[in-house]
């Protein structure tokens, strides 16, 4: 993982502009537009561009960074099932969230059948097992 100093190293703006604006957009639904015109008001002239490759440079990083300290889905989870439309086709999609809300796994499938549902918690406890045996115990 990069230092913090190699990360903004040779950018023409301050790191604290570069994370507040990557920040806000994340946080807020702003477009690029929104937040060059909020930059505006602060005396700084920028292309939403300029904010949109800050996005994709420092997103990724970003998420590593903020995953180290991500709470990890508890012990106990509920699983429910529904019917979507996404890019106008109807697909099944499968969810298993804890007990403090926070997505355990999904899937998304074209059939609801068993072999979906089978797919589906396959893969839900795989993903639980391994947070056992990284961190010791759910939750922790």
């Amino acid at each position: 993982m990069l230092s913090v100093d190699d990360l903004f190293k040779g950018r023409h703006f301050d790191r604290e502009i570069i994370v507040l604006c990557v920040r806000w957009y994340l946080r807020y639904k702003l477009s690029f537009r929104d937040l060059v015109e909020m930059m505006a008001e602060r005396g700084l002239s920028l292309a939403h561009t300029t904010i949109m490759r800050w996005v994709q440079r420092y997103v990724p990083e970003f998420e590593k960074r903020w995953n180290r300290f991500a709470r990890q889905a508890g012990g106990s989870w509920r699983v429910d099932e529904t019917y979507v439309k996404i890019k106008g086709r109807w697909v099944y999609l499968y969810r298993a969230v804890d007990k403090a809300g926070k997505t355990v796994d999904f899937l998304l499938r074209a059939k609801r059948d068993v072999a979906a549902a089978k797919a589906f918690f396959r893969r839900a406890f795989k993903r639980v097992l391994s947070q056992i045996l990284s961190t010791g115990a759910p939750g922790k």
